[in-house]
């Protein structure tokens, strides 16, 4: 038999009677996040050869899932870039909108690997879309045989700087957000801006909410590029079409990624459950399935940082030039700070209750401490939520509906 001694090092056994075996183990997660430029240029090799653990060569296969609305307006080009560097690559496109982020799109693309006959080692699947199409994508992957390898490649600006640069996937079950879901990083994620010149002002908005959360809890320096170029950009499709634009695009988008992996790396996998970059996701994972589909993700969590902001206000965090400053900003970068949803009776209770849930017992509310800066609170009361409404309520006729106009760069 046996000794516990012949065992490698972090497996233990006890001898006695009731034998018993404690397993330890350390798994290296690596991933990469890559700036590129016209990722599908034809003479581009950055998808060929910049992530060395997916390199891409003539004669390999890959399985595309791409969101239908890119297909329709890139496919033709993508198709060509594949063809000229001799990839036999499959299409897949599907419709992804967060009306149908739910089981039943993940397992169409778990049949389409499985109909691909995917070498799970060897063939990473290529993910083509928004922030919804990359966590389907990811989530099926996660699923399928323990684990397939997957490269995720944002159309929009919100995939950019928030869904494609992290290691959760999701989607939504039983008017839960993301309520299903893994810890799974892609191999790698290819930040191309090309992509954002076919966008809408409305979902460059959406993106820039999660780069404006960004910049409250952790940079004062980037709140002022938004409060700056932000409607610019919005206006130039962050083209970068003036040397001025192009580079307040490039450090907006680079810093945002930055300040977010610099919160993310040291936990990934959520050990500690204080997290800053939970800012906006209090109320609005509620908010958001609530008043399903007229708001979009970066909408809901644009509300609820309206709303927490007016919370800092009233505890003393914020000052009030600062929540003016704040709100100013949100509404020149074309987002809403109040959707009707906010009169239903219990709601916001309810949701922080939710979220409490999700946060072991507390609430980890990160709340602002000036801009730039944060810290958390675990007793506000539904007085305070109240109150905070009201606020918010005044200050939203006060600035008027959001605009954004387009002027020439």
């Amino acid at each position: 038999m046996r000794s516990a001694a012949s065992f490698k090092l972090g497996l233990s056994h006890t001898a006695d009677a009731d034998s018993a075996w404690k397993v330890e183990a350390v798994k290296q997660v690596e991933y990469h996040v890559i700036a590129a430029r016209n990722l599908f240029a034809l003479k581009s090799t950055q998808l060929l050869d910049s992530c060395s653990a997916a390199p891409l060569t003539r004669g390999d296969r890959r399985l595309i899932i791409i969101d239908a609305n890119v297909d329709r307006i890139h496919g033709d080009r993508i198709r060509r870039y594949f063809e000229h560097h001799g990839v036999d690559a499959h299409f897949v496109p599907m419709r992804a909108d967060e009306t149908v982020k739910e089981w039943s799109s993940v397992i169409r693309v778990v049949d389409a690997m499985n109909g691909f006959g995917i070498d799970r080692r060897r063939e990473p699947v290529i993910a083509i879309g928004g922030g919804v199409l990359l966590d389907v994508v990811g989530f099926a992957a996660s699923v399928y045989r323990r684990g397939t390898p997957y490269i995720r490649i944002p159309t929009t600006l919100i995939g950019l700087v928030d869904a494609g640069v992290g290691v959760k996937t999701g989607v939504n079950y039983a008017m839960g957000k993301n309520r299903l879901g893994t810890y799974a990083p892609a191999i790698a994620t290819y930040v191309d801006r090309a992509f954002l010149r076919t966008l809408d002002d409305r979902h460059l908005s959406n993106g820039l909410a999660e780069i404006l959360k960004m910049a409250l809890i952790k940079s004062v320096d980037l709140f002022e590029l938004l409060e700056t170029y932000g409607p610019r950009l919005i206006a130039d499709n962050f083209q970068g079409t003036s040397g001025e634009l192009d580079t307040a695009a490039t450090q907006v988008i680079a810093e945002s990624i930055h300040l977010m992996l610099e919160e993310l790396q040291p936990n990934l996998w959520e050990s500690c459950l204080e997290r800053c970059v939970d800012y906006g996701h209090t109320f609005s994972p509620t908010l958001e399935m609530e008043a399903l589909p007229a708001l979009l993700h970066g909408e809901a969590v644009g509300i609820d940082m309206a709303l927490t902001s007016a919370l800092g206000f009233l505890r003393g965090s914020l000052g009030s030039a600062d929540l003016d400053r704040i709100l100013t900003v949100m509404k020149r970068l074309g987002l809403p700070v109040w959707n009707d949803v906010l009169d239903k009776t219990g709601l916001l209770d309810a949701a922080l209750a939710d979220t409490v849930r999700h946060r072991d017992g507390r609430q980890r509310l990160p709340l602002p401490v000036g801009i730039g800066g944060h810290h958390f609170a675990n007793d506000v009361t539904p007085g305070e939520i109240a109150s905070a409404l009201k606020l918010l309520s005044r200050k939203n006729a006060e600035l008027g509906e959001p605009t954004v106009t387009r002027v020439a760069s």
